[in-house]
Order: C-alpha cells, then sequence, then structure tokens
C-alpha cells in the first residue's frame, strides 16, 4: 500500500495539474512526508541484532528473578507483553519444548511456556535458569516494515556451564512508537538422525 501511494504521488507530480486546491508543492510536501514515515518504520539488520541481545538478556533476567526469590511471573509477563506483538495482533509462537500445545497465539499460553501456567506441559523454560544466550545468524532478510532471522541460539546453563543450541526463526515489526517486536518465533532442538 506504501509503495502505491508514493507510485501516484510520483505520477501526479510529473504532470503540471492542480488538483482542486491541492498544489504541487503540496503533494511534493506530502509525499516527503510519507517518505519520512516509510523510513521510520523500516527495520535494520542492527535493529534485529539488538532485539535478540535484548531477547536473549530478558530470558536470563527471568531466571535470575526465578533464583532470587523475586516475582519471575511479572518479570515474564512484561518480557512478554513489551517484547512480543499480542497487543498489536497475531503473534505464531511455536517454542522448543511443547509437545501438547505446540503453537502459543496467546500472550498468557507464552508467559505459561517460559515461567509455567496456563498449560500443565510447561516447566518453565526460563527458569532453567540460563547465565548466557547468544545469537548465530544464518541469515536476515529486511523487507522494509518487517524482518525475518533464521539460525541458531545457544543457551548457557547458569548451573554447569554447558550450551545448549537450538534452532530458531524469529519475525520482527515495528509498533507505532517504531519499536521492534516479535511477531514470530519458531523454536526447535536441531535434527538428530539415528541411522
Amino acid at each position: 500500500m506504501k509503495k502505491s501511494i508514493i507510485v501516484s504521488l510520483s505520477i501526479v507530480l510529473s504532470s503540471s495539474y492542480v488538483f482542486g486546491n491541492i498544489s504541487k508543492s503540496e503533494i511534493m510536501q506530502n509525499q516527503t512526508k510519507i517518505t519520512k514515515e516509510r523510513n521510520a518504520m523500516s527495520i535494520t539488520e542492527a535493529e534485529v541484532i539488538l532485539a535478540q541481545k535484548a531477547w536473549g538478556d530478558a530470558i536470563v533476567a527471568i531466571g535470575k528473578a526465578y533464583t532470587d526469590g523475586k516475582d519471575y511471573k511479572i518479570v515474564a509477563k512484561n518480557v512478554v507483553d513489551t517484547m512480543y506483538a499480542y497487543d498489536e495482533g497475531k503473534v505464531l509462537f511455536k517454542p522448543t519444548k511443547a509437545a501438547h500445545k505446540q503453537f502459543r497465539l496467546t500472550e498468557d499460553d507464552a508467559v505459561s511456556y517460559f515461567v509455567t501456567g496456563s498449560q500443565s506441559e510447561d516447566h518453565g523454560f526460563a527458569l532453567q535458569p540460563w547465565s548466557k544466550v547468544r545469537f548465530e545468524n544464518s541469515g536476515i532478510i529486511i523487507d522494509e516494515d518487517s524482518a525475518t532471522a533464521m539460525g541458531e541460539y545457544y543457551f548457557t546453563d547458569a548451573k554447569t556451564g554447558k550450551e545448549v543450541n537450538v534452532e530458531y526463526t524469529f519475525g520482527y515489526m515495528k509498533d507505532e512508537n517504531g519499536k521492534l517486536l516479535i511477531t514470530v518465533h519458531h523454536s526447535s532442538m536441531p535434527y538428530m538422525p539415528t541411522h
């Protein structure tokens, strides 16, 4: 839709017509405004990498709140509420360790996965706890106002220091304030052939 508006404005700009009370300079001002709005909603690779780091730090913070005897469920709720786009629309979340309710399409079900709650199968993934999460992107696709990243992330067990690697795909969008939010989160263990 945004591209078609800009194309339409470009066509109008190339003509010498004035439509009603709209002059050529007003159309150019509107085109500049639309371009600025589009640029403000565009996502950069650097923003995706920062969002990944923030997500990893948040998983560590939930586990730390748990081991420190703090209200880790509130921390998890705040993490899901501020990092996932449930308030903006649909989020597609397929966590690693979910068998009976594999897809977490509500905020409550997402929180449950991280710290237990609405789903009895959940043991609280973030309660491990983890001391570090690092991302290794296989690739990032930027499509102006959305982005997709795929690769492996590594979770360091706070008790043993051992790393667990998991494969992921994350999708992102920006909210009206320009904050990157997760719209897709698919996570799975690497395939281990038995033959």
